[in-house]
Parts: structure tokens; C-alpha cells; sequence
């Protein structure tokens, strides 16, 4: 296949078990590979991003937006799609990338596609999980990633296209994966919630994790994902619960040695 002039940019920790396919996926098209891995990785990464032709670079973890920005700073060619190591570039979706990176008017400067998340075995296509649009194909120098730790997000201006097919995304290996991620994001909440001094009540306990299983399960469909999409709508409303109930928490008064 023809290389396209286009810098795939994946930023990466221990992923030696699963960056193989993201990478197998963009290999044969993509003009560029660039792999921005943390300094401290000793798993085989590397590796398998040489194997797969990446330039590798090794850095200091800098949050997601630092380590984004970085990568895309080091690309060459005149277009960019951010990967991640769980996630793979299907055909379908690589087609229409090469359509948009060889068109020298194309009509935007950002394009998003939708997502689509396997989970214990099947596609999941609704509930909270889906379409799940992400902002990742950009033309150098139009835009930076901005957003608050963990979630990282490409500052726009103006409207973006929209292309139709699917990104493919692994992100749990297994339900207690899901549950380590989820506490996980319920201390990076905290910590903004900290920051912000934003305080939560006893209806943010009581409304807010019910309504996300409702919203998930019942009125975008999710129990059409089957038994799996009845696990993600629980522990979605189990993750809300747990941030909510973790801000309580750290407002309590700390006890002197006891």
C-alpha cells in the first residue's frame, strides 16, 4: 500500500502486550510512526515499536496533554492521527483517512470518527459506550491538546469533519481491569474536585449514580449489548458512586494519630 503523509503519534507506558496491534494496524499506510514511551519502561515496548519501523522516544511521564503535545511535535509529515496503545485503525477507517490526507483542499483542518469498544467478547454499539466520537486526525500545527488530567482533548476552532467508520478499541482485558481503571479515575476526581474546592451533597449520591445506569441501560439502548452491556451500565453508575462518595470522604476531618 502507498504511505500516506501522515505521522501516526502514540504515547505509550508498558504496553508490550497490546501496542502490536495498534501498531500492525497503521503500519502499511502511515508515512511516519512516532512512539513517545515513558522513560522507565523495560517490558518489551520498544521492542516491538522498532520491529513495527516507530521512531521511539524516551521521556519523562508529563500527564497525557504533555506527552500528547510532544509526540506531535515530533512528527514530520503534514497530517497526524493520535493512536492509542489500545486501540487499532480498522480498514474501513483507514480508507477514509487516506482520502481525507491526499485531498489537498479537504474541507477541515480536524476530523473525528466514532469508537467502538470490545468488552468481554462483543462490540459493544450502545449504551454510554457508543458512538463515543474522538478528535484524532488533525493537520500539523492547526491544534494542541488541552483538558484536564486524564482526559485530553484537541482545542479546536471553527467546526471539524466527521468520517463514519469505526476506531477499534481494546480497553479492558478483564472486568477487574475495569474496576483497577475505575478507581483510578475516581482518585484523578478527587484531586480536581480538591483543586476546584468543589464539594459534593447527598443528592449527588442519591440521583447521579442511578440516573447514569438508566441513561445507559435503558435510554441509549444498552441492554441491546446484551449481558455485557448490562455489566457496563452497573459499574459506569458504581463508578459514578465512587467518585461522589470519595470527595465525602476526603472532606471528612483527619483524626490526630488515631
Amino acid at each position: 500500500m502507498k504511505k500516506l503523509p501522515i505521522s501516526v503519534c502514540i504515547i505509550s507506558g508498558a504496553e508490550a502486550g497490546r501496542i502490536g496491534r495498534a501498531l500492525k494496524s497503521v503500519v502499511d499506510w502511515a508515512g511516519e510512526i512516532i512512539v513517545v514511551l515513558n522513560e522507565d519502561v523495560r517490558d518489551g515496548t520498544e521492542e516491538i515499536a522498532v520491529k513495527h519501523g516507530a521512531k521511539v522516544f524516551r521521556e519523562p511521564w508529563k500527564g497525557f496533554v504533555g506527552q500528547k503535545n510532544s509526540a506531535a511535535d515530533k512528527a514530520t509529515q503534514p497530517w497526524l492521527l493520535n493512536l492509542d496503545a489500545d486501540e487499532a485503525v480498522s480498514p474501513a477507517l483507514a480508507e477514509e483517512i487516506g482520502r481525507v490526507v491526499s485531498d489537498a483542499a479537504a474541507a477541515h483542518a480536524v476530523y473525528k470518527f466514532p469508537r467502538c469498544s470490545f468488552y468481554c467478547g462483543r462490540w459493544i454499539r450502545h449504551g454510554d459506550w457508543y458512538p463515543d466520537y474522538v478528535r484524532r486526525l488533525w493537520r500539523k500545527g492547526a491544534v494542541r491538546w488541552i483538558g484536564r488530567e486524564p482526559h485530553a482533548s484537541l482545542e479546536i476552532q471553527g467546526q471539524d469533519g466527521r468520517l463514519r467508520s469505526d476506531l477499534q478499541h481494546y480497553p479492558m482485558e478483564t472486568i477487574n481491569h475495569q474496576i483497577a481503571k475505575t478507581v483510578k479515575y475516581a482518585d484523578d476526581f478527587v484531586q480536581h474536585c480538591a483543586e476546584q474546592k468543589q464539594s459534593v451533597n447527598f443528592l449527588d449520591l442519591l440521583v447521579r449514580p442511578p440516573w447514569r445506569f438508566l441513561r445507559a441501560y435503558v435510554f441509549k439502548l444498552g441492554f441491546l449489548d446484551g449481558w455485557q452491556g448490562f455489566s457496563i451500565a452497573w459499574l459506569t453508575a458504581f463508578y459514578t458512586f465512587l467518585r461522589y462518595v470519595r470527595v465525602r470522604e476526603a472532606a471528612l476531618p483527619k483524626e490526630n494519630g488515631q
